[in-house]
Order: C-alpha cells, then sequence, then structure tokens
C-alpha cells in the first residue's frame, strides 16, 4: 500500500505543478501552510484544511470505507513525507448519489493524524453573514491544472472566485468572475475538500470544495466550482475534533 501511495506522491511531485486549472498562482505561505494533500490507497488524492496540526478537515467523499489514507508533507527538498491516519469521522448524513448529482449533502469529514504535522491550524467562520452573488473567496488545493494528468498536481495554488446562482446554506456554486463563460480558474480533480476562505482577516474557512463543471455545465472543470458551506457542519465539526482528543479553540 505504501508503494501506491508514494507512487501517486511522486507522480503529483514531478514537475511544478499547476493547482487548480487556469493556471492559478502559488498561494501565499499563510494560505498554503493550512492546506493538506491526502491520498488514499485506491489511488486518489485530495485537498484538506487544517483545524489543528493533527485534525483536517476535508470532503466526505475523499475518504470512502475500505480504503486507507495518508496525509502528505513535503521536506525542504519536495520530497514527500508519510503521515499515518490514526481515526476518521465522516459526517453519518453524506449522500454520495447526491453529490454524483451535485446536490447538497453532508460532504465532510475530520481526519486524525497520528503525529502533529507541520500545519497552520485554520478556524471555522463561526457566524458567517449570508453569502450574496458576487460574494468573492478565496480557494487554495492540491488539485490537477490539467484534467486527467496527475502530474500537474502536487502544488498549492490558490483562486479568487466569486457566488453565483442561488448561493445558500446547503450549497454555494463559485466562477472566475473573468471567464465571462469560458474557461477559467476552478477546482478540478485533487482539489476536492480544498479549503474556501473569507476574503478578510484572520484566515477562516467558510466551505469545503465538493466537486466542479466545465464551462457551460459540461463534464470537467473550469467551469462551476461546487462548495459545501460549513455553517451548517459547525457544531458536528467541533464535536468530533473533541471526540478524537483535538478540542478547537
Amino acid at each position: 500500500m505504501r508503494r501506491v501511495l508514494l507512487s501517486l506522491v511522486f507522480a503529483g511531485a514531478a514537475s511544478l505543478a499547476l493547482a487548480m486549472v487556469g493556471g492559478a498562482p502559488p498561494a501565499s505561505d499563510a494560505v498554503a501552510r493550512r492546506v493538506a494533500l491526502i491520498v488514499g490507497s485506491r489511488g486518489n488524492f485530495c485537498s484538506g484544511v487544517a483545524l489543528a496540526r493533527d485534525v483536517v478537515l476535508t470532503a466526505a467523499h475523499c475518504v470512502t470505507p475500505g480504503a486507507d489514507y495518508k496525509l502528505v508533507e513535503y521536506d525542504a527538498r519536495h520530497q514527500p513525507i508519510l503521515r499515518d491516519v490514526s481515526d476518521i469521522a465522516r459526517h453519518p448524513q453524506f449522500e454520495l448519489k447526491a453529490l454524483l448529482a451535485h446536490r447538497a449533502t453532508a460532504d465532510v469529514a475530520l481526519l486524525k493524524l497520528a503525529q502533529p504535522a507541520d500545519l497552520a491550524p485554520a478556524r471555522l467562520t463561526p457566524s458567517p453573514e449570508p453569502v450574496a452573488v458576487g460574494d468573492r473567496f478565496l480557494v487554495a488545493g492540491y488539485g490537477v491544472a490539467v484534467r486527467g494528468d496527475g502530474r500537474t498536481g502536487g502544488q498549492v495554488r490558490a483562486a479568487t472566485l466569486s457566488a453565483t446562482g442561488q448561493p445558500g446554506s446547503l450549497q454555494i456554486r463559485l466562477l472566475d468572475p473573468a471567464a465571462a463563460g469560458a474557461g477559467g480558474f476552478g477546482a478540478c480533480t485533487g482539489d476536492s475538500g480544498a479549503p474556501v476562505f473569507v476574503l478578510s482577516e484572520p484566515l477562516s474557512v467558510i466551505g469545503l470544495v465538493s466537486w466542479s463543471t466545465g464551462p457551460g455545465l459540461t463534464s470537467g472543470c473550469g467551469g462551476l466550482t461546487g462548495v459545501t458551506p460549513l455553517a451548517r457542519y459547525h457544531e458536528w465539526s467541533v464535536e468530533q475534533a473533541a471526540r478524537l482528543g483535538s478540542p478547537l479553540p
């Protein structure tokens, strides 16, 4: 299993990667240190956000039962180091069929690390204001720059996206405000579970990436980025972190 995970990680690190399709720039250090890379024994990889040095919040569909998961850190030479995950809490109301249909569902999970990682915790937005069309957020993840090419993942990149449609407490849809209907910045493979930050200080998380589309609701990436807002799951996340032995501040 370790060999499979290392193969995936080295493939992602083989080039200077462009996470977030559209060639988004590298995230600042303050943002990047809060974003985690998660790899699974079935060959998948996702992003997440640290709530504590040993607790990572990610999407429930990233950690399906029956597989093993590791957190990846990189040393000074950008060589991967695998960190063990000792426990996983998936929200009991998560429904995969709803997610695949781009419908709202409890797509949240917590990972407990066996040992603290070199991550800077972000805070959950305590009482977020209602999201309106045009509101902007920062999305940061480890995903690929080219759909289907895992070699273009492995570096945290970030893009500012705007809310569109009818944002609410169940789901938020984001797009690149500069795309004008064509392909632009957006989440792609490997960005599932990536944090969506409010554009204010201190850095706090309002949601997680759950799915994406291509331009014009086609399959792929660079169109809509579907986000699961965290306000509805704030209490559950705090309770689970405490149960895992890492109470949140």
